[in-house]
C-alpha cells in the first residue's frame, strides 16, 4: 500500500512539474513560428558506439524525415546512468529543440540511487514518450557450472563470494536487478561496476566476471558464440531470438522484471503542444515496417505510448528502485 501511494505521489509530480506546466505555456505556442524551424538536439547520455547511441540514430534518421528538419545527436557520456546528460537538457530551454533519449539509468535508478545527482526527474523534465523495449538477459561466462538462476543461488550458497556481477555502472538497472535479486535470494553476490557496456561484456567474455544483466541488442553475439550462457530473460515474455530461455517469473523469480527500455523527454515547462508534435512525430517515425524490421534486428520491439502513460511508468519505475535502495541499504560516499 505505501509503495502504491508514493507512486501515486511521484506520478503526480512527474504530471505537475512536466506535462502540467506545459499547459500554462501552451498560449502561447499559436503565436511562436512554426515548430521546428530549426534542428534539434538529441541529447544520448552515453559515449558513441553503445546500444543506445545506435539506437537513438536509427530513430532520428526518420524522425528528422518526419518533421523536416535535422535532428542532430549529441553524446554526453558521464554522470551516473547518464545523468550529465540529463543536466545539460535540464538545464536548456523548454522550446522543444533540446531533448533526451535515454534508458532508465537518468531518470530512474540514477536517482534512486544518488540523491544528490544535480536534478529531480520529476521536476526537471516533461516526460515525451516511452519508444521501445528489448529483453534484458541474465547471463553467465560459459565457463560457470550453473544452467539456471536456482543453481546459481545453489553454486553462491556453496561457494561464498565466488561469484561477482559485472554492471554497466553504479546505480544502473542491472546493479540495482543484482541488488533485487540478492534481497530475494540471500545470497552474497560481488558487484562490479563497469564505465560502459563494452568493458563490462568484455570483463564477462574474459572471466573477469561471472554474472551480467544486458539488453539482448549488446549481448546476443556473445552468447551465440559460446561466450555467454543465457539463464533468464529478466521480463514478462521468451523471445524468439532465444526461445529456450525462460523468463524469470518461469524461473521461480517474478520480481525480477526490468526489460532494458527507451525513452525521451524535453525539458520541464515544453509547451504541450510541442510534447505533443514530438510524440505524434515519434509514433510516425517508428510507424514503417522497415523501420520496424531494423530496430528488430537489434531485439528493440516499438512500445510508443503517450505523455501520460510514460510518466506513469517512470513514477513506478522511481519509486520500485527507491524502495530497493532502501532494503538494500545502497549508500553513495
Amino acid at each position: 500500500m505505501r509503495k502504491a501511494l508514493l507512486a501515486a505521489v511521484l506520478c503526480a509530480g512527474w504530471i505537475l512539474h512536466g506535462i502540467g506546466p506545459a499547459h500554462a505555456q501552451s498560449q502561447t505556442f499559436p503565436n511562436s513560428p512554426l515548430f521546428p524551424n530549426r534542428p534539434i538536439k538529441l541529447v544520448v547520455p552515453f559515449p558513441p558506439g553503445g546500444s543506445v547511441d545506435v539506437l537513438a540514430r536509427i530513430i532520428s534518421e526518420r524522425l528528422g524525415a518526419v518533421l523536416g528538419q535535422s535532428i542532430v545527436v549529441e553524446n554526453h557520456g558521464g554522470g551516473a546512468g547518464g545523468s550529465n546528460g540529463a543536466k545539460a537538457v535540464a538545464a536548456a530551454d523548454p522550446d522543444g529543440y533540446t531533448i533526451l533519449i535515454t534508458p532508465g539509468g537518468a531518470l530512474t535508478t540514477g536517482p534512486a540511487v544518488y540523491k544528490n545527482i544535480g536534478y529531480d526527474p520529476a521536476k526537471a523534465f516533461a516526460p515525451v514518450g516511452l519508444l521501445l523495449e528489448t529483453p534484458q538477459i541474465i547471463s553467465v561466462q560459459a565457463s560457470l557450472p550453473v544452467k539456471s538462476l536456482a543453481e546459481v543461488v545453489a553454486y553462491a550458497k556453496a561457494n561464498p563470494g565466488k561469484i561477482s556481477w559485472g554492471t554497466q555502472g553504479f546505480g544502473t538497472s542491472p546493479h540495482l536487478l543484482l541488488e533485487l535479486f540478492k534481497l530475494e535470494t540471500g545470497i552474497n553476490i560481488l558487484h562490479v561496476p563497469y564505465r560502459g557496456t563494452a568493458p563490462m561484456l568484455a570483463a564477462a567474455v574474459a572471466g573477469e566476471v561471472q554474472m551480467v544483466a544486458d539488453p539482448m541488442t549488446s549481448s546476443l553475439p556473445h552468447i551465440q558464440s559460446g561466450k555467454l550462457r543465457p539463464l533468464a530473460i529478466a521480463g514478462s515474455e521468451r523471445s524468439s531470438k532465444l526461445p529456450d530461455v525462460p523468463t524469470t517469473r518461469e524461473a521461480g523469480y517474478p520480481k525480477l522484471n526490468a526489460p532494458f527500455w527507451l525513452g525521451v523527454v524535453a525539458p520541464a515547462g515544453t509547451p504541450i503542444a510541442i510534447i505533443d508534435k514530438l510524440n505524434g512525430s515519434l509514433r510516425e517515425s517508428l510507424a514503417p515496417p522497415e523501420t520496424r524490421a531494423r530496430l528488430a534486428t537489434l531485439s528493440a520491439e516499438i512500445k510508443i505510448g503517450t505523455p501520460q502513460d510514460f510518466a506513469t511508468m517512470l513514477a513506478q519505475e522511481l519509486a520500485l528502485w527507491s524502495s530497493v535502495v532502501k532494503a538494500a541499504n545502497i549508500t553513495v560516499e
